[in-house]
């Protein structure tokens, strides 16, 4: 038999709700990455939000900055 699905805090049942419509919002994984990134929220929570690594949000992060960098041309 399952164990019952443990109650989310409310705060953390709200950032999973908007991460949600943030990705179902953006073109791709990156696009969503640095979208929730923007508010202010960690590798890790995006990581748990998004249901990938926190590695990859870092990754992807810094990609996302390279390429800003070189379409500005700074």
């Amino acid at each position: 038999m399952a164990e019952p699905r443990k109650e989310l805090d409310p705060l953390d049942e709200i950032a999973r709700l908007l991460a949600v419509l943030v990705r179902r919002d953006c073109e791709s994984q990156t696009e969503a990455i640095t979208e929730i990134a923007r508010v202010g929220i960690g590798a890790r929570r995006i990581g748990e939000l998004l249901g990938t690594s926190p590695n990859t949000v870092n990754v992807t992060l810094q990609k996302a900055k390279k390429k800003e960098r070189g379409a500005s041309g700074g």
